[in-house]
């Protein structure tokens, strides 16, 4: 490993651990995900706690909580909590606006969120961040989600390609999934097309990261087409193929897992067919990418 990259490692492997008063945090990895233990979120949470969840959430960026009995309104109480509600894009007859389920049966032909991605990026203000709650997992095992860090995925690439990216911006183009899946959006789909910053910063933290992804990135606007797919090809195999980017949550009944879509992807493994997986999502909303 370069020796850049082995300092970006080691700042985050060497940090010292976080005093937590009110709850427990357990890496997933050194450097991505925390499983959160000692809060029932059926119940409203205590200032101290809300602050320690928080601080927790913006140093980890994913969150796991084991053994949740929630109800779909206490769902998206916890959610408020980190900002106002996301709305559904295109909401299902007579569902609630903020929850989007998520079910693979042995019906399915494919699945939402098979494939390294961030949510929505076509926006103007993409989302802070999704909790999903599975109810149901696979007999057997499988549906796994695979989550990256995008930080880190910044801070791996040599001086000289951070400092070409940094004075770029990209397309995103909200048709493009439709396209890929071989279908048509609704007529009633305002198809959001944005340009962002490659590199952005964390709105809350001011830290650098990747913002291009393989669903919604249509082209990087300063290059040509041949070298704008060289580039984002290069980038998308860098998240895909650096394990070190990347932690795993395997799944149990009643898990809810919350990650911050400002700089984290994920993939939900479809490995499970024909078995049913299901859950209930509720995203919050965000801010425009800066850099």
């Amino acid at each position: 490993m370069e020796e850049y990259a082995l300092q970006a490692v080691e700042r985050l492997t060497t940090r010292p651990a976080e005093p937590y008063a009110t709850l427990s945090v357990a890496p997933v990895t050194p450097l991505l995900g925390a499983e959160v233990a000692g809060l029932d979120l059926s119940q409203e949470l205590t200032p101290q706690q809300e602050k320690e969840l928080k601080h927790a959430f913006l140093t980890h960026h994913v969150l796991v909580f084991r053994d949740q009995d929630i109800t779909p309104e206490q769902h998206k109480r916890f959610a408020a909590l980190f900002g106002e509600l996301h709305p559904v894009a295109i909401p299902a007859e007579d569902s609630d606006p903020y929850i989007l389920e998520i079910k693979a049966t042995k019906e399915s032909r494919e699945v939402a969120g098979n494939g390294w991605h961030a949510d929505g990026t076509a926006d103007a203000e993409p989302s802070l961040g999704s909790m999903l709650h599975i109810l149901e997992v696979p007999e057997g095992g499988g549906g796994d989600t695979l989550f990256a860090n995008m930080h880190l995925a910044y801070e791996l690439l040599s001086p000289a390609m951070r400092s070409f990216l940094d004075g770029l911006t990209a397309l995103h183009d909200g048709a493009l999934p439709w396209a890929a899946a071989g279908q048509t959006p609704p007529p009633e789909y305002d198809i959001p097309r944005t340009e962002h910053p490659v590199v952005v910063r964390h709105p809350e933290t001011g830290r650098k990261l990747l913002f291009v992804n393989g669903p919604y990135t249509s082209h990087v606007t300063q290059l040509s087409r041949p070298e704008s797919d060289a580039l984002l090809q290069m980038l998308y195999a860098h998240v895909a193929r650096t394990p070190l980017l990347q932690c795993r949550v395997r799944w149990q009944p009643r898990t809810l897992v919350f990650w911050d879509n400002r700089c984290v992807q994920h993939h939900a493994v479809w490995d499970y067919f024909p078995h049913t997986r299901y859950g209930r999502r509720v995203a919050i909303n965000g801010t425009r990418p800066a850099a």
